[in-house]
Parts: structure tokens; C-alpha cells; sequence
């Protein structure tokens, strides 16, 4: 079952913003994915149209189950 970590952020002109982590690992905490939230809008490395990530919204992580049916 392949898992992704979705945090999801409002920019400073309130647009709403989603990064997204393959793999996330098992042993994650609200507190911890927290402050990495925090960590990614203080280091302002992200932009959407000239406008900073502002504020953490939420993070989840997503399971889905892939089943191959060609496989090249």
C-alpha cells in the first residue's frame, strides 16, 4: 500500500498549498509534523506567485492500494 504525507499550507494571499512526501515514516506525531511545518514556512524556500507559505493548515497521511495490471 503506498502512503503519502500531505501537508497543507495558506499562502500570504490565502491560496491554498500542498506538498506532498512519498514514504512518510511510521512513527510520526502531530507535534513533530507540526513544527517541520513551521521549520518549511520560516525557511520561505516556497513561493506560489511571488507569495510566501504563511500559515500550516493541516497534514494527513493518504493510503492507497495500486494494483498492476500491465507492467512494462
Amino acid at each position: 500500500m503506498a502512503k503519502t504525507l500531505q501537508l497543507n499550507f495558506n499562502t500570504a494571499n490565502g491560496k491554498n498549498v500542498t506538498l506532498t512526501v512519498d514514504e512518510p515514516r511510521a512513527d510520526l506525531t502531530a507535534p513533530a509534523v507540526e513544527a517541520a511545518m513551521q521549520a518549511i514556512i520560516a525557511s520561505g524556500v516556497f513561493e506560489v506567485d511571488d507569495y510566501p507559505l504563511e500559515t500550516a493548515k493541516s497534514a494527513r497521511i493518504v493510503e492507497r492500494d495500486v494494483t498492476d495490471i500491465i507492467k512494462a
